[in-house]
């Protein structure tokens, strides 16, 4: 260019001004600089990177001081690690660099645009970044030198959008994924959040379910340490209809104040702890930790905290940490207590799963002002569609009085406690007419002897242990049969707070053997037990179906055993037991059981309901539905745990079956009101009935006001005091 220049000066050395060939003289310098310039700048890095290790050492590089590591580090590894940290630390800076290269890009390109092109600076660092952007635009490029560098900067280009895809692709993955493993914000409110994952969430699940119906549905948050996937397949995989509530599932810990904040902690209505898998002490201090995270939260909680505990020593610390607004309950000690009261009295489990879970009736609480100034006999039959069981006493702090006096006058801000369908399906209304007829004189029968065997050894056996102690008559005997040395048993038996010493009514047959092993269950006399109860035993109670398939192979065992032994033995050389159940067809047939005495096994899968029903059992316990309908009943309202705390006591109130002889005739004519108006004779309220022909008991029934024929061998459900 420089030659054609001088050419054309030669040919015109005049010119028609000298003005234009002095541009032309400083437009070739400039050119020439121009070039100069890309040719160093691009042989540099080229030397720098060769000859970077030979440069004299740079002082406090990356604001590091001098000896702080003993060993040199070369200089392309010491910029290598800068740059990798800033890449990870700095989340932008992908983004800056990216820009920073189109920039560079521009520029470098224009000046080489410039060095080898007619045109102005301006002109080349727009052709520059045409190339950029779109390859196909160095097509009409005329001479070798701009071709070379319009294909240089069109390939520069192409390699900057195609990491410009890249980072974008990688955003919108990194974002997808964060998505689908659950590590985005919930913005909810007036949701219930539930914290760790078991097997009771299935059915902790449905009665949430059940019990926002009324609602519309509502929003159920879990945040558990398992990936979101996998926990919504296996929710998936309930195939219940969830009737309008939503499950959203988060994954992180609950011990973590971000992943707590991430679900909205502080705007849930109700926050249920689940126990995890591990064994009862390690659960318990897991959820120790989960009440002090939850406790952290700055912005307080909204709603109470109810928490699943196994082991009862470990309650008290957990309340005082969490103060007024947690809410414990013992899964351990509550199916205990359970069991016991199946085993004295049959038929019970299948009550308290109607009333525990939310398909049927349940425990409401609620103020009606109409009814101040009332007392409580005519309170309990002022609702056509609920039973009032119980007053919530303002005078008293919120004290629930369940059962109280008849001559109790309601006040203002008491609350009444009743068993109804939903707590929007009852009101109160006219009193009905009640004929008052004086109910037969039938007194409780005396407690006679019994006669039970424990298979199996509980982690609280102790427990139940001082609740048959409250229960039974004297000279009464518990054969305990595990395989627990007889000398451990006192020395646990002893660390968990029972004396043996003290026991009075109670005697303790240890006999030691395995469950399982048809030859060590033969050496005990199974035909002359009143009941018998397979217990989920302490060295497998952390695998279900290990636990499960070792209380069905006991069952069936003794069942087996039994089956053979009753046929060569005098019918009547055992009695029936004395209880007051002897005159109903139901309970006999339940307690007879084909001449066997009452099983109840803890089952803790209820998908293994199906299998104790083939065997025919008289009477079982769910383990993990029964707690989960007690979580739910208690995330939906906390008072509730007072009531349920009190029936599952060996003191004050309890659940009874009682037979009809009690408050009326043979094929008397009679209204429900009628029969709880003689149940108030007894000091009891009556909830429900079973008759003699039916499967099932009737709690809350409705049309109370209709006579009808009742039968002396139909039974009733109720609340009594062992007063």
């Amino acid at each position: 260019e420089e030659n054609n220049n001088l050419r054309r000066f030669r040919e015109n050395p005049v010119g028609d001004n000298g003005i234009e060939n002095s541009e032309l003289e400083n437009g070739s310098s400039s050119r020439a600089i121009a070039l100069y310039t890309v040719v160093v700048t691009l042989v540099t890095p080229f030397v720098l990177y060769k000859y970077l290790d030979y440069l004299p050492r740079i002082k406090n590089f990356s604001n590091r001081k001098k000896g702080d590591c003993k060993e040199e580090v070369p200089l392309k590894k010491r910029i290598a690690y800068t740059v990798d940290v800033c890449f990870s630390v700095y989340p932008y800076a992908k983004l800056l660099a990216l820009l920073f290269a189109t920039l560079f890009l521009i520029g470098f390109g224009g000046l080489a645009m410039y060095a080898v092109s007619d045109g102005s600076f301006t002109e080349a660092l727009w052709l520059a970044w045409t190339f950029v952007a779109d390859s196909g635009n160095h097509a009409d490029r005329v001479g070798s030198g701009p071709r070379i560098v319009s294909v240089s900067i069109s390939s520069g280009g192409m390699l900057i959008f195609a990491m410009m895809l890249g980072l974008v692709s990688d955003a919108i993955s990194e974002k997808v994924d964060s998505l689908r493993k659950g590590k985005s914000e919930v913005i909810e409110c007036d949701h219930i959040l539930i914290l760790g994952w078991s097997d009771k969430l299935g059915s902790l699940l449905k009665q949430l379910a059940i019990a926002n119906k009324s609602i519309g549905g509502g929003v159920i948050v879990v945040l558990a340490e398992r990936d979101k996937e996998e926990m919504e397949m296996d929710i998936a995989k309930l195939e219940f209809d969830m009737m309008g509530t939503s499950v959203i599932c988060r994954s992180g810990s609950p011990l973590i104040l971000a992943d707590l904040k991430k679900v909205s902690v502080s705007k849930a209505r109700a926050i249920i702890v689940l126990a995890s898998d591990e064994n009862a002490d390690q659960s318990d201090a897991r959820a120790l930790r989960v009440v002090l995270s939850l406790t952290g939260v700055k912005e307080g909680l909204r709603g109470h905290v109810v928490v699943e505990m196994s082991d009862l020593d470990n309650e008290p610390l957990v309340k005082l940490v969490g103060g007024e607004l947690i809410e414990t309950v013992v899964a351990h000690d509550v199916i205990g207590r359970l069991m016991i009261q199946c085993a004295l009295q049959p038929g019970l489990a299948q009550i308290w799963e109607d009333i525990l879970g939310f398909e049927n009736a349940e425990f409401y609480i609620k103020r009606w002002p109409e009814l101040y100034g009332s007392c409580f006999e005519d309170v309990l039959i002022s609702f056509p569609d609920a039973i009032p069981c119980g007053v919530k006493v303002f005078a008293e702090r919120g004290k629930i009085k369940i059962n109280p006096d008849d001559k109790y006058v309601l006040r203002e801000g008491d609350e009444i406690l009743v068993i109804a369908e939903d707590d929007d399906t009852y009101a109160p209304g006219p009193l009905p007419n009640i004929r008052k007829g004086l109910a037969p004189k039938t007194t409780d029968p005396p407690k006679f002897p019994e006669k039970i065997l424990f298979c199996g050894w509980r982690r609280d056996i102790d427990d139940m242990i001082m609740v048959l102690e409250a229960l039974l008559a004297p000279g009464s005997e518990l054969w305990m049969f595990n395989e627990v040395p007889e000398k451990d048993r006192e020395t646990k038996l002893t660390d968990g707070g029972l004396d043996i010493s003290g026991l009075v009514n109670l005697k303790l047959v240890h006999r030691k053997g395995s469950a399982v092993i048809r030859r060590h269950l033969e050496n005990l006399p199974l035909e002359t037990f009143d009941s018998i109860l397979i217990l989920a035993d302490e060295s497998v109670e952390d695998s279900i179906v290990q636990s499960d398939s070792r209380s069905l192979a006991t069952l069936l065992l003794i069942r087996d055993i039994q089956s053979k032994r009753l046929p060569y033995k005098d019918s009547k050389s055992r009695p029936l037991r004395h209880t007051v159940f002897s005159q109903s067809s139901w309970i006999r047939e339940i307690q007879q059981a084909s001449d066997k005495s009452i099983i109840i096994s803890e089952i803790l899968d209820s998908r293994t309901r199906n299998l104790v029903s083939v065997t025919r059992i008289s009477d079982y316990v769910l383990s993990n539905e029964l707690v989960s309908m007690a979580l739910a009943m208690v995330a939906e309202d906390k008072q509730i745990n007072r009531v349920l705390e009190e029936l599952f006591a060996e003191e004050g109130n309890e659940m009874c079956i009682k037979p009809a002889e009690f408050y009326l005739y043979d094929q008397e004519e009679l209204c429900f009101y009628d029969i709880m108006t003689r149940g108030r004779q007894r000091k009891e309220i009556v909830i429900g009935y079973r008759l003699a022909t039916a499967e099932r008991a009737v709690i809350n029934p409705v049309s109370k006001s209709t006579p009808r024929k009742w039968s002396i061998e139909d039974v009733f459900v109720v609340i009594s005091s062992d007063e």
